[in-house]
């Protein structure tokens, strides 16, 4: 297993690029966005300026945060990149953003979404089961949204087919400045983020 991180200094956050039907998705997004500027971390995320990802973005960049964007060329029109970032890297392919997520954070948290963040979330999970990183993984339950597949995570424990301790790689938050409170015991402590040093 490769070491924890020593210090907390970007946060990797996984969302949709819809707004959702419930008014709270996107003020968790915005919570979440506010709540990593204030304390002085970087916010590492998909690069769009649309749903959750935007509201996510705009709430950090407002409270002074830094914010990078990592999207991928064929997702430029779909998604359409934010033009307000500190910083936005473009990449190939669908599995270049993700490794570059996940090169760049420190913590890989998720807010709600569709197929791809899904996708994003449990490649990340998969990576800590494999050894391959020991960022904490923790999930932001908005309202419950993630109950569903939490359900069949405790049912695939049950069956077989995932052992309890790497159903435990993937941590649940009820809220925004919880999911930042365990990231920040899981690290041991918040260092600086300064984007101008692309060290990870």
């Amino acid at each position: 297993m490769i070491a924890a991180n020593r210090f907390l200094r970007r946060v990797g956050v996984y969302c949709g690029s819809s707004i959702g039907n419930d008014p709270a998705f996107a003020a968790e997004a915005r919570t979440l966005g506010e709540s990593i500027a204030a304390h002085g971390l970087v916010l590492v995320y998909g690069g769009a300026c649309r749903g959750l990802m935007g509201v996510l973005a705009d709430a950090a960049l407002a409270r002074g945060g830094e914010a990078i964007g990592v999207l991928p060329e064929v997702l430029k029109g779909r998604e359409i990149a934010h033009g307000g970032l500190t910083r936005l890297e473009i990449v190939a392919t669908m599995h270049e953003r993700k490794a570059r997520i996940n090169e760049l954070s420190d913590a890989l948290l998720a807010l709600p979404g569709g197929h791809g963040t899904l996708d994003e979330l449990m490649e990340a999970v998969t990576w800590a089961q494999l050894g391959l990183h020991a960022k904490p993984c923790i999930l932001v339950n908005t309202i419950g949204y993630w109950d569903g597949m939490l359900r069949f995570l405790d049912g695939a424990v049950m069956a077989g087919f995932v052992k309890a301790n790497d159903r435990a790689l993937l941590r649940v938050a009820a809220n925004a400045e919880e999911a930042l409170v365990m990231a920040k015991n899981a690290c041991g402590q918040i260092g600086n983020g300064v984007v101008g040093d692309r060290s990870v």
